[in-house]
């Protein structure tokens, strides 16, 4: 059975820095017409970078559109053009001052395929090495050393509610066996 929707027409109605809005006139597989609104993003990168003892360096961060202050880990949008693993590994530098010796792809998602073609690369981080971060002028971040299973506890008590840091922390426990 055919579910492709195919697109009649497209308006941009925002383009940003960051994002574009895209409305999307649509037929269905059974013929139907309907719009489709279209968060169009370039894609990111998320990052759990591993300390020995199964340590997490993780950021905390106010997020706007939450209301407040997450405890993540380190994750940034791909300039354009730019390989995963160079954002990865530039973005580990920036937000927490370490470098890894060895980066490793766990998986990639879309994050809202509903709504947004951003698809999220993820990747473990270890043989890490302190360096001079530079964080973007506009974040302003605090870091936190976390063990892993204190991580995974903090995600089962609600106090870890971002879904890429939830993601990751659980694939590396799980590859850990921790």
């Amino acid at each position: 059975m055919n579910l492709e929707e195919t697109v009649k027409s497209s308006e941009y109605i925002y383009r940003g820095r960051v994002v574009n809005l895209r409305v999307d006139k649509v037929e269905t597989a059974n013929g139907r017409e309907t719009t489709r609104e279209v968060v169009e993003h370039r894609g990111a990168v998320a990052v759990v970078p591993l300390l020995p003892g199964n340590r997490v360096v993780m950021i905390h961060q106010f997020r706007l559109p939450a209301g407040r202050v997450l405890l993540e880990i380190p994750a940034g949008t791909l300039d354009p053009g730019e390989e995963p693993a160079a954002c990865a590994s530039r973005e580990l530098v920036e937000e927490t001052g370490y470098s890894a010796g060895r980066l490793r792809h766990l998986f990639s998602s879309f994050l809202a395929p509903g709504y947004s073609s951003e698809l999220l690369h993820m990747f473990v981080a270890e043989d890490l090495t302190s360096c001079e971060g530079r964080s973007d002028p506009d974040e302003v971040l605090k870091l936190e050393i976390v063990p892993l299973n204190e991580a995974v506890d903090r995600i089962l008590k609600g106090e870890i509610c971002d879904a890429k840091t939830i993601c990751g922390i659980l694939m590396v426990a799980r590859t850990l066996g921790v």
